[in-house]
């Protein structure tokens, strides 16, 4: 199985190389980034665990510090609506933070994912090109040939030729399988954000005894636990 496949390799001509070359960045791309996607997802889970039960005793002065050290996508995007609590600012204002948080991590976790599809769409189009590389030095040839010989020599010149193709397929369709797989986890990575976010702020509206009817007020200092935060206009 070796000798088929480096005698393949070598049939197909001087493209199997840029393909091979571009297979080899997609597949570091892809083992980064899952690497980088899968250990994001544990960190923010433990992270949002952490901060839920020191917001849910009150104590914001604790949480902030604890989300400006951490560093997780999780801790910035709630870090930045503790930073507008201790500022004494309503619900809806620490809400527009923690969107603000939410795009500034965003681009972390979609970082050179989207590399994934232009590298797979880069070597099956260089598989086309090097077949038809192949296919017009084999019509030259045949040209000049002797004509008993015309039959046998296209043939094993179109065999060859289609070698390209064959694998700019084959490193093209496990990339965009990767890529379909990455962006699934990082979708629903942004999809706990959203959710966390929501759980907070219902937990700073439970802990201050806000009611759904309620007037919009100051939200809680850091360091004035008993006092009410704004709910929604």
């Amino acid at each position: 199985m070796i000798d088929t496949a480096v005698r393949f390799f070598q049939e197909g001509g001087f493209f199997m190389f840029p393909i091979a070359a571009v297979l080899v960045v997609g597949l570091i791309v892809a083992i980064e980034r899952y690497v980088y996607l899968s250990a994001q997802k544990i960190a923010n889970r433990r992270d949002f665990n952490r901060l839920h039960q020191m917001i849910a005793k009150r104590d914001f002065n604790g949480a902030l510090r604890y989300a400006q050290e951490s560093g997780t996508a999780m801790a910035t995007m709630i870090g930045f609506g503790l930073q507008r609590l201790a500022r004494r600012q309503g619900r809806e204002d620490i809400e527009y933070a923690m969107e603000e948080g939410l795009l500034d991590v965003m681009p972390r976790l979609e970082k050179r994912t989207q590399y994934l599809a232009t590298l797979a769409n880069i070597a099956t189009l260089l598989g086309l090109l090097g077949t038809i590389i192949g296919l017009i030095a084999a019509f030259t040839a045949v040209a000049a040939a002797d004509p008993a010989q015309k039959a046998s020599l296209l043939s094993q010149s179109i065999s060859v030729a289609m070698n390209t193709t064959a694998f700019g397929l084959m490193s093209a369709i496990p990339i965009l399988l990767i890529h379909s797989v990455l962006q699934t986890k990082t979708n629903e990575i942004i999809d706990s954000f959203e959710m966390a976010g929501i759980k907070v702020l219902n937990l700073l509206s439970d802990s201050s005894g806000s009611h759904p009817d309620a007037q919009p007020q100051a939200a809680p200092s850091l360091t004035t636990a008993s006092a009410p935060i704004g709910t929604p206009a």
